[in-house]
């Protein structure tokens, strides 16, 4: 689940991480009003005014701006509100701002230059362990670090029986070129970064940049935030923070009826059991020459209703022209799902106009796919592989 930037700060601040400070706004009057509050609790002079999407690059697109009084503020905050915000991490036609934040000016004239770093936590999934990658090339996308300087990115693994170390902190301060009292914060900070990204069971927390100011305070400047789904049960406070608004809406959807949906860019729609299949099934579409539409897992069971609901997704996204159900029956017999495809078609109509290619493996394949060939419905049936990858090439006639 991806957090907007100021909620992320949040969990940071709970954490006793060091955060620009900054008050969200939902129109321009509040964003007023939050710059009048924030300059009273902090003496900040000037406002950034920061568009909340689940996106970076945000500032390259227009969605961060510089406000040095209250009349620009105003003035940016309408001009970024409703705004659709286009960036190299949004879609095409962008995505729609419904909300700022108001923060205080960190980069005020001090005793030193201020530095900015990158730095983030997550899980090296290869060794199982979590990870700081951190570099002192802040501000920047580092994907570009990482290709013209990758001797500038560090890396500090965590063994997990033990946890970060204090020689780890250390190393990683040193690493960035620090001394004296930003020292001492960079260790506090790490040391909080790791904490907030354990306890909220997070699978990603972003700095981009980590700030040293001009009187050596370290402090989270941004904060892109992604928790893992999986763990919001226990998590319950911060699944609150999801905002539907940021998602895909047949996503959203699919979720709300227990169903496992990405949705992808190409043109045959995929309808599964089991994760592991689902991605065999994609690669079998790639195989023929096409490319999947959409990541679909209707779980251990698949019944009329369920398939019905599946197929209604699927044949929202309008670039769908065909559809493959590779089903795996071991929990569910495979005659039981053949049915459930077949009653499904019926009660659907004529709303079904593209072809659909159904390969059942398993207990009563055998009756299955008898199931689907005398229904009558234009449904085509395999058994093998190769032969689904045939039928879908066949049903879009060679063309993708």
């Amino acid at each position: 689940m991806n957090l907007h930037e100021y909620q992320g700060k949040e969990i940071l601040a709970s954490h006793g991480v060091r955060v620009q400070r900054g008050i969200v706004a939902n129109n321009a009057a509040e964003a007023v009003a939050a710059a009048k509050q924030l300059t009273a609790e902090t003496g900040t002079g000037w406002h950034v005014i920061k568009a909340q999407i689940h996106a970076g690059g945000r500032g390259k697109g227009g969605g961060v701006k510089l406000a040095k009084n209250l009349q620009q503020v105003e003035e940016l905050a309408e001009q970024i509100i409703g705004m659709d915000l286009i960036t190299p991490q949004t879609p095409p036609t962008g995505k729609r701002v419904h909300k700022v934040l108001i923060a205080e000016d960190v980069y005020y004239p001090g005793e030193s230059e201020t530095s900015e770093f990158y730095m983030s936590v997550l899980l090296n999934r290869g060794k199982g362990r979590n990870m700081i990658m951190y570099s002192t090339e802040g501000g920047m996308d580092i994907e570009e670090v990482a290709e013209k300087t990758p001797h500038l990115i560090f890396t500090e693994e965590i063994d997990p029986a033990v946890g970060l170390q204090g020689f780890q902190a250390r190393r990683i301060a040193f690493n960035l070129g620090l001394s004296g009292n930003a020292f001492k914060e960079m260790i506090s900070f790490v040391t909080s970064l790791y904490k907030a990204y354990v306890e909220s069971d997070a699978s990603l927390f972003e700095i981009n940049p980590v700030l040293k100011t001009s009187d050596n305070k370290i402090m989270a400047v941004d904060a892109k935030v992604v928790l893992d789904d999986n763990a919001l049960y226990r998590q319950k406070k911060y699944a609150d923070m999801r905002d539907i608004r940021e998602e895909n809406p047949i996503e959203v959807e699919a979720k709300e009826v227990g169903l496992n949906y990405v949705d992808l860019d190409g043109t045959v729609g995929c309808m599964v059991n089991g994760a592991g299949l689902a991605m065999a099934t994609m690669d079998l579409i790639k195989y023929a020459g096409y490319e999947p539409a959409n990541f679909l897992d209707v779980g251990g069971t698949a019944d009329a209703k369920r398939v019905e609901t599946a197929f209604r997704i699927i044949l929202k996204d309008p670039n769908v022209k065909a559809i493959l159900i590779n089903i795996f029956g071991g929990i569910v017999r495979c005659d039981r799902v053949a049915q459930g495809v077949v009653d499904a078609y019926k009660n659907m109509g004529d709303s079904i106009k593209v072809p659909i290619i159904v390969r059942l493996q398993g207990t009563n394949a055998d009756i299955a796919k008898e199931l689907i060939d005398n229904s009558g419905m234009p449904i085509l049936s395999a058994t093998l592989f190769q032969e689904a990858a045939d039928q879908v090439k066949a049903a879009l006639g060679g063309s993708n």
